[in-house]
């Protein structure tokens, strides 16, 4: 057992003592002793200057901080929400499995640290884990990242948020699309879900989009960290003539750096990789949490809720509403590709560009959108994606 482990068991074990022991109370504190990847605490020296009590914000990651994904792109949105206002004290814990354990995680920031708003931010925490903990704190407000509350179903102190990331692996799979010499593209997944399926199908429409015979092989690796099957894959499909790999996994680093090795070229995920791959890097799709996390802290602090209405239970948005963003072309991207790119990402600025048009066939030939039914980004039948579109090669079974 590491010792990074060992230190966050001890901090657990510690604080359920404190919890226990009435000597000590629920004003009891600890952390001084913790990894500073495990759990953190600042208060922001700039933005407001508010003289109220700091507002205490949590944020629990299932991985490390600094894993140049999905983790590093919320860790980076808390930090860059907590810096624009002094109020604003971020309590923070990485590596937190998904299950009892995040449980524990959110009890003990709302008991011990006093949070009030929590970010638990991984797809799996969700159910059984926020749904109960939710319950048993209704003054506290839970804001998970993924599409799975359900009116009338979950707790009304529980919001959802997500954004049309798709439209940015659509801008990606243009570039791709433009770079790749051979026409075969590759994309690693971790599971066939419908967030997943929808940036594999988004990136492969981008790419078709300005080379209509181009192919995506698909591969999913079964869970969202995987390096050696992230490896693996990303190495038999160079073997295979693909020049340009993407992905969606908690982790894109293995990628980037497989096929920088292999000399080819790779687009980003969540966060912006191109330092893993300086010759191979084109662009990427990421998250720009910053805006999203600052606005929902303005909203609690001027009283806003979910359970009055002030905040909405779903929250969606995509380039245009600075939920995501493209990386900045990397040197191998041709004038050409990127005035394609640009006029795409113009398209969904201005709302003229939808990605899901009527006559659309799946993989298997058969027709998903019937012609003449266009699904704009925030159709909710986007949201039950089960198809892999025409032009990838692979099964939502594998």
């Amino acid at each position: 057992m590491s010792k990074r482990r060992f230190l966050s068991l001890s901090r657990r074990q510690v604080i359920r003592g404190l919890l226990a022991t009435t000597a000590f109370g629920i004003t009891a504190r600890f952390g001084t002793g913790c990894s500073s990847e495990q759990s953190t605490s600042s208060t922001a020296s700039e933005g407001s200057k508010s003289t109220d009590d700091p507002v205490t914000i949590g944020f629990i990651y299932v991985g490390p901080k600094d894993d140049y994904g999905y983790n590093q792109a919320h860790a980076e949105g808390a930090a860059g929400m907590a810096k624009k206002f002094s109020w604003v004290k971020l309590v923070e814990e990485a590596n937190v499995p998904e299950t009892t354990a995040v449980a524990e995680t959110m009890r003990n920031m709302i008991d011990i640290d006093g949070a009030k708003v929590l970010f638990p931010t991984s797809f799996g925490y969700f159910d059984p884990q926020i749904l109960k903990v939710a319950q048993e704190y209704p003054e506290v407000m839970f804001f998970h990242c993924g599409g799975l509350y359900v009116e009338g179903k979950h707790p009304k102190n529980v919001s959802s948020y997500f954004g049309y990331i798709d439209e940015a692996q659509y801008v990606a799979g243009i570039v791709a699309g433009m770079t790749s010499k051979t026409g075969k593209l590759g994309f690693v997944g971790a599971k066939p879900i419908p967030q997943v399926l929808r940036n594999i199908n988004s990136f492969t429409l981008g790419a078709r989009s300005v080379k209509p015979t181009i192919t995506t092989q698909v591969v999913f690796t079964g869970n969202w960290a995987e390096p050696i099957k992230e490896a693996e894959a990303v190495n038999s499909m160079s073997d295979q003539g693909v020049d340009v790999v993407t992905c969606h996994v908690d982790s894109p680093k293995v990628v980037m750096e497989t096929a920088e090795k292999r000399g080819i070229f790779c687009t980003g995920y969540h966060a912006n990789q191109a330092a893993l791959a300086p010759k191979g890097y084109l662009t990427g799709a990421e998250w720009d949490w910053t805006n999203l996390y600052s606005r929902l802290a303005e909203d609690m602090r001027s009283g806003k809720s979910m359970a009055d209405g002030g905040i909405p239970h779903l929250l969606r948005g995509g380039l245009k509403d600075g939920f995501c963003k493209v990386s900045a072309y990397g040197s191998a991207v041709s004038p050409e590709a990127k005035a394609a790119a640009d006029a795409a990402k113009a398209g969904f600025m201005d709302d003229s560009l939808v990605i899901y048009k009527g006559g659309l066939q799946d993989n298997k030939g058969s027709v998903v959108i019937p012609a003449g039914q266009n699904l704009k980004q925030q159709d909710p039948k986007l949201e039950t994606m089960n198809y892999l579109v025409k032009g990838v090669i692979g099964s939502v079974g594998s």
